[in-house]
């Protein structure tokens, strides 16, 4: 339907018009789905490219393009190339919308996401950290995006072993994720989960709780 879509779209509108280039970001969203790694990565540039040619590179479409692209070379383990993305699109961000806008924000997310991918922990907490601090001042303390922030910071001390510091944030956001989005969503269950494996493992090793 997608493929389908996308080449009426390029007779009709021509390949540059920017509901075409939604068409080939929505078919390389299905394809990553597919894990047809390639084929998704050929058309995250081809959106990219084309949003360049007719946008800015400052332009929100071209950014997001990047964002997609930056996801896919990371699924691939293709780290370099992801993080080079991932700052680039962060500094426009940066530039053009403000340091504690919520799409600058997410950016600074994704790098977190990447660099623990690639167990990079000091650099790790440093931008968890940037995105707690800025999204509890511009968003609220127990808004999702805040409780995400937390929960990825509670997570990381988890793996380092940092049992009391993960504790803490574990339970500020489990807590906060059944209040505010329900204790039987999947976030909120997810949350909880890690922090009960957390509280096992630590008893497993005679640790105190």
């Amino acid at each position: 339907m997608n493929r389908r879509a996308l080449n009426g779209m390029e007779k009709v509108l021509g390949v540059k018009h920017s509901n075409t280039l939604n068409c080939v970001n929505n078919l390389a969203s299905m394809l990553q789905e597919q894990r047809k790694y390639i084929a998704a990565e050929k058309m995250n540039r081809r959106a990219l490219n084309e949003n360049k040619k007719v946008l800015e590179i400052e332009h929100p479409n071209t950014l997001s393009s990047i964002d997609n692209l930056t996801s896919m070379l990371q699924k691939q383990g293709k780290y370099k190339a992801a993080g080079k993305m991932n700052r680039r699109v962060l500094n426009e961000r940066e530039k053009v919308l403000e340091v504690k806008h919520s799409n600058t924000l997410s950016s600074v997310s994704i790098l977190a996401t990447m660099l623990q991918d690639q167990g990079k922990y000091e650099a790790i907490e440093k931008m968890n950290r940037r995105a707690l601090n800025e999204r509890e001042k511009v968003l609220r303390v127990r808004h999702p995006n805040t409780l995400i922030s937390v929960y990825s910071l509670a997570y990381l001390f988890d793996t380092q072993k940092r049992y009391n510091d993960a504790s803490a944030l574990y339970l500020r956001a489990s807590e906060e994720f059944s209040k505010t989005l329900s204790s039987d969503h999947p976030r909120t269950r997810e949350c909880f989960e890690h922090y009960s494996s957390m509280i096992h493992e630590m008893k497993s090793q005679g640790r105190d709780i």
